[in-house]
This record gives C-alpha cells, structure tokens and sequence, in this order.
C-alpha cells in the first residue's frame, strides 16, 4: 500500500475516485475488460453507504445506511457480477413490510399474494382482488421495467420491450402512471386505506410527498418488488455487498487505496489524465477518470467552473438535494413488544401516521421544519438475519427525514431521537426498557462518515421528476459523460440515482468503454461533444 501524501506518481488505465457500491461497481467491469483499474477512497474503509458495524453494543451488527435491497437483488448489473461466489448470500423476513395506521390497524405485504391480499381485505372488500389485478399488471412490465431502471438513458431496448407487451395504449397508460402522485395512484387502485398506504410509505422512501408528481411510481416499484422477490437483506449485514465487491475486484488484479482524498482532476487540452490527492500526490489515469461523488462535487470542487460551460455552472445552481435524514440504531434485549402482534415478523415497518399524516409530515419538511409527530422506517433487522443479533434479542433500526440543511444543532437532533422513540413507545409499550445501546447517525455523523451524502441526503440528489432521466442531475443527456473529455460521473447524482443495484457505476463504465474504442470511440467522442455544445452554449 502507498501513502497518499508520497511524492511522484502513479499509473492506471483508469482511476476511479471514491469506493462506494457505485466506484466498486465500475471498478468492476473495467477490470472485467482487461483494464488496470485504481480506486482511491477519501475513507478508511470501502463501502461508501453499504457498510455494516457492532455501533450499539457487542454482538449486535447494525448496518450503518441501508439495509434492505429489493432492487440490488433483481439488479441486472450486480446479478453478472455473480457476488455469490464471494461470498453473498440473501434471507428474507417472514413479511416484507407492514403498515401501521395510529388506530392500531396494520396493512401487511408478505412474499405470498394471497396473504397480501387478505390483509387488505380487511380495509375494503374488493381490495384484496384489486392487489392481486395490480400484481398482475407489474408482472406484465416487471422485467423491462428492471431494466429500464438500470440501463443507460434513454433506456431503448427496455422501451420497445414495453412498447411490445403493451402496444401503444398500454404504454401511454404506463407513461401516466409514471407521473402520478401516490395518493391519485392509491385512490385509483384501491376503495380503502391499507393498499394505499402500503404505496405511500414505500413512496416516502424518497424525498417526494403523496401529493408530488412522480411519488407514484416509487411506491409501486417497491410494492410490487416487495411482492415479486421480496425485500431481502444480505446474511451477515449489507458490509457483504462491500466485502464481495472488493474480493472480486483485488481478485482482478484491482487496486483500492484507501485516505487518498481527491481534490482536483486532472485536465489537459480539454481531457482527463489522472487526479491530485491533499498532499499533492498525483494519480495519472491513462485512458479514464470515474468519479462516485455527488455531481456538484465533481463539477465544482474537482474540476472548478473555469474548465466547465458557463451554462452548466448555472445549471448547477438549481440541482436539489433530497432531504437530510436521521438514523438511529438501537441493541434491544429482546423483541419488540408491539400492540400490534402482526408486526413482529415483518423485516421493515412503516409507523407513525395514515395517509394524511404522511401528507402533514411531508408538508412540514417541505416548509424547513421538523415534524412534531416523525413518520418511521424501520427495520427489524433480527427477524430477517438473526445473525445480527444474539438469540432472543433484536438489533433495531429507523431512519426520519428531515429537511435539508447543511447545519443542525445537537439538541435538535437529540428532540427529534425523542420524538422518534416516543412513537416507538406508543405503538410497543415497553420499548425502552429493552435498550442495551443506541447509536445516533444525525445528518452531520452520516457525512463526516461518508462525505458523499452531503447535509445526511441518502439519494445524490432529489427524486422529483426535474431531476431524473435526461434532467440528472442536471439538464443534458441523461449519461455518464460529461463535458470533459474522458471523465464519467459514476454516482448517484446520475441517472437512475440513488438505490444499491449498481447502475449509475455501470452506465459509467460502459461509456468509458465506448469512449476507448479504437474506431468507435472517436465517433461517440465527437457524437457526445456535438450533444454538449447544443446543450450547454
């Protein structure tokens, strides 16, 4: 291993900067490609927010940022690394998700249909078939729609795979379902409150409200997912994701150095060739730069606005983060002691409000303030890995949003723990004094672990539709190039964003791919700077 601060130089075909799922990803198939691949890492540790530690108490393993991965397990690009032969491997909880609505009532999503179905029976008579004629629909779509999540834009042959399956009406019925709010969507699908609200908490996964265009189409990709494959976590905690990655990069012949903070890429007549570290230390890359930083990052640290249009520059102005957010994970010496006995085997639960306190909850944010009754994610992690945990005991987690700063006061957060722990109690009396350890991620512990989620904003950026396909994160071409020649944003300000299957890391290596090719790669190289220069002027 090489100091970052040494003097002198070092060489690869590609330099990939930051180690996060998105960096290990790329890494990856550039290796895969025969390339000489070097990843630095700002960090001590790889993994950017697929990480997993004991913060709470000995024996109990909490992952520190995300835990479940419906989308990582259907993934096409995480499925061809075959990661199992380094060591992943999945479990499922007995329910996937339940809903619990402040009268006590739960809505429940299990991995069998019928049982979902009966479960939201209980809401409206009729809703059950109506669930069963909505995972009818999604099967219909559920693979080209993977894949148009996951393929560079615009998503071709996804697109005239669904143009295929549903001609043309259906496919315009698609389009606008796309574009719906989660509340419209949910009144459309279902005459009670449990299938709607099964919709709308998955929707406020993002950073959109259930009035919010778009909020729609999140909430049934995660339901119907739920449905399909359920939503899985890796056995021994998400840091396995990580630890398989790297194995099968270093197996390659990969390199990862880690403390090796970028501060600058290196430009010269209007291409990349390598990165500066703090110290001075140069990094030469010899046919790309890869970068898993969030786009103002990249664009305006890492290279400045001097080498950028002017036009972009001012695009960036109006780039949104999504919301700040809070974690907190807790070591319980048993189970959770729920009113609601429905609840203590399903791997993630949604708690503290119906539908319209969804609404109220996401208007406070909206208005920069902190919601005085906090809407819960929470994960009991323990009934879908007991490996977490020792036996008998529970390792607990539930992440809030909070809206965005950059800056917040201790005491804040620590009234927001409260509140969030006050719900907690409410819905399983008895919550507290199963507490053997708690560990608090605020918004500022979440960025200095991982300076990629800036202000503890989990997405690269927000979930709107103003800033997704060909608007992320900013108003171009929906790819991993950018206006400098050889250098590809490969995280997930990119499109798709945020979400661990890998894309982002993908879409950058291929185009790094493309760009190389001895006869191809001057015609995509020309065809790309045509594009910006229309776009960017």
């Amino acid at each position: 291993m090489i100091s970052p601060g040494s003097t002198g130089s070092e060489r690869a075909d590609a330099v990939v900067v930051g180690a996060g799922h998105n960096g290990l990803v790329a890494a990856n198939l550039l290796a895969d490609a025969g390339w000489d691949v070097l990843v630095l890492e700002a960090t001590q540790v790889p993994g950017g927010a697929v990480r997993s530690a004991e913060v709470t108490a000995p024996g109990y393993l909490s992952d520190l940022y995300s835990s479940f991965y419906p989308l990582g397990y259907v993934s096409p690009v995480l499925r061809a690394l075959d990661l199992s032969r380094y060591g992943l491997t999945w479990r499922q909880a007995p329910d996937v998700l339940a809903h619990l609505f402040p009268d006590g009532r739960a809505a429940v999503l299990n991995r069998d249909p019928a049982v979902t179905a009966a479960s939201l029976e209980e809401f409206a008579s009729g809703d059950g078939q109506r669930w069963l004629t909505a995972y009818d629909q999604w099967r219909q779509v559920a693979d080209p729609m993977i894949g148009v999540v996951t393929t560079p834009f615009p998503p071709v042959r996804g697109g005239l795979d669904l143009l295929r399956r549903l001609r043309v009406g259906g496919t315009l019925r698609l389009a606008r379902r796309m574009v719906l709010p989660v509340r419209r969507l949910g009144e459309e699908l279902f005459a009670g409150a449990g299938g709607t609200a099964l919709l709308a908490g998955c929707a406020l996964h993002t950073d959109l409200s259930p009035e919010e265009a778009g909020s729609g189409v999140y909430g049934w990709l995660l339901a119907m997912l739920g449905q399909q494959v359920g939503w899985p976590v890796p056995v021994g905690g998400a840091q396995k994701i990580t630890d398989a990655l790297v194995a099968r990069l270093t197996e390659r012949g990969g390199r990862i150095h880690y403390g090796a903070r970028v501060d600058r890429v290196l430009i010269a007549r209007g291409r990349a060739v390598g990165v500066r570290t703090a110290g001075g230390r140069l990094w030469r890359a010899r046919r790309a730069v890869l970068a898993d930083v969030p786009a103002p990052a990249l664009y305006l640290d890492l290279v400045g606005a001097a080498a950028l249009p002017p036009r972009l520059v001012a695009d960036l102005e109006h780039f949104r983060w999504d919301g700040s957010t809070l974690k907190v994970d807790w070591a319980l010496s048993g189970p959770l002691p729920w009113r609601n006995p429905r609840l203590s085997t399903a791997g993630t639960v949604h708690l503290g409000a119906d539908l319209g306190g969804l609404t109220r909850y996401a208007g406070a944010l909206a208005h920069g303030e902190l919601p005085r009754d906090p809407f819960l994610l929470l994960g009991q992690m323990s009934v879908a890995d007991p490996s977490h945990s020792p036996p008998g005991t529970e390792s607990l987690w539930s992440y809030t949003h909070l809206p965005f700063r950059r800056s917040w006061r201790a005491e804040e957060v620590m009234g927001h723990v409260e509140r969030m722990e006050a719900v907690l109690e409410d819905a399983a009396p008895g919550f507290r004094e199963l507490v053997v350890g708690r560990h608090v991620a605020g918004p500022a512990e979440l960025e200095q672990a991982n300076p990629s989620l800036v202000g503890g904003a989990l997405g690269g950026g927000t979930a709107a539709p103003y800033q997704q396909l060909f608007l992320r994160p900013i108003p171009g071409l929906g790819r991993a190039d950018t206006p400098v020649d050889r250098l590809f944003l490969a995280g997930s300000s990119a499109h798709p964003g945020g979400g661990v299957h890998g894309a982002p890391g993908a879409n950058a290596a291929r185009a790094a791919l493309a760009r190389d090719g001895v006869l191809r790669g001057d015609v995509y190289r020309y065809a790309v700077r045509a594009a910006h220069r229309a776009i960017y002027r």
